[in-house]
C-alpha cells in the first residue's frame, strides 16, 4: 500500500477531491491511504505558522519548527527502511513530469508539504532530504493545487487503480502525445469522425493513431522527440 501524507494549511481543499473517482476507489480498495495533516495543529499557544524572512523583503515564510514536528511524527510512525520520498511544492522546484509520478507510484510512502506565501524555510529541504517540485512556470497562491495534481498523477499509476491497458495508450507514456479521440455520434453539428476510425481495419487505425500522435507532438511538444522523430 502507498501511504500519502499531506501537510497543509488548508486540508479542506483536499477532502472533496481525494474521496472521488480514481483517488476514492483506490483508497476503498486498500491500494492507497491518504492522510491530511493540518499545519495549524502543530502550533503551540501564541505560535505562528509563518514569519518574516531573514534579510528583509516582502511576504512571509513558513517556519521550519511546526513543519518539522509534523514530519517527525509521520516518520516516527513509518516502517524502518520503507521506500519513501518527501516532496515540497515550490514554484522554484523542478518541473513535475510523468516519470516522477511513475517513481512515486512505486513507493511505500509519499509525504507532500504544501508551500505557501514566499515559500518554506529552506532548512526543511536540507534536514529531510526533500525534493522540490513545481507544477509549471507560473506562481499559485499556495501549494495545494500542485499537491493534488502530483497525488492524482501518482495514484492512477498504482497497480490496480485503473485498467493497465489504459496506461499504455496515453500521453507521456512514450515519447509522444496521445492521438485525438472520438466517440458517438459519428457526426455532430456538421463535424465528422475520420473515416479510418469507422473502417474496422485495426491495422489502419493503429497506423493512423501513430501518425496523428507524431504530428501532434511535433506541433505542440517537439521537446519530447528525438531529431529523428521530428524529421529534422
Amino acid at each position: 500500500m502507498l501511504h500519502i501524507d499531506v501537510v497543509t494549511l488548508f486540508p479542506e481543499l483536499f477532502a472533496p477531491a481525494i474521496g472521488l473517482s480514481i483517488l476514492g476507489r483506490a483508497q476503498e480498495r486498500g491500494l492507497v491511504r491518504i492522510e491530511l495533516h493540518h499545519l495549524l495543529d502543530a502550533l503551540g499557544e501564541g505560535e505562528r505558522a509563518d514569519d518574516r524572512p531573514f534579510g528583509g523583503g516582502p511576504g512571509m515564510v513558513l517556519r521550519v519548527e511546526p513543519l518539522a514536528r509534523i514530519l517527525d511524527g509521520i516518520l516516527a510512525g513509518a516502517s524502518a527502511g520503507e521506500r519513501r520520498a518527501v516532496v515540497v511544492t515550490a514554484a522554484a522546484g523542478t518541473p513535475f513530469r510523468q516519470h516522477d509520478a511513475v517513481r512515486f507510484a512505486g513507493l511505500e510512502r509519499l509525504v507532500v508539504v504544501c508551500g505557501h506565501y514566499e515559500g518554506i524555510d529552506e532548512r526543511l529541504v536540507e534536514l529531510y532530504g526533500a525534493e522540490e517540485y513545481s507544477l509549471g512556470d507560473f506562481v499559485l497562491t499556495g501549494g495545494e493545487i500542485p499537491a493534488l495534481a502530483f497525488i492524482d498523477a501518482t495514484v492512477r499509476l498504482v497497480a490496480g487503480a485503473i485498467n493497465p491497458t489504459s496506461l499504455t495508450l496515453e500521453s507521456f507514456t512514450g515519447k509522444a502525445l496521445d492521438a485525438p479521440a472520438y466517440t458517438r455520434p459519428a457526426t455532430f453539428r456538421g463535424a465528422g469522425v475520420p473515416e479510418v476510425l469507422l473502417s474496422g481495419d485495426h491495422a489502419k487505425i493503429a497506423a493512423w493513431r501513430r501518425e496523428q500522435s507524431r504530428a501532434r507532438t511535433v506541433a505542440r511538444r517537439r521537446d519530447l522527440l528525438d531529431d529523428s522523430d521530428t524529421g529534422v
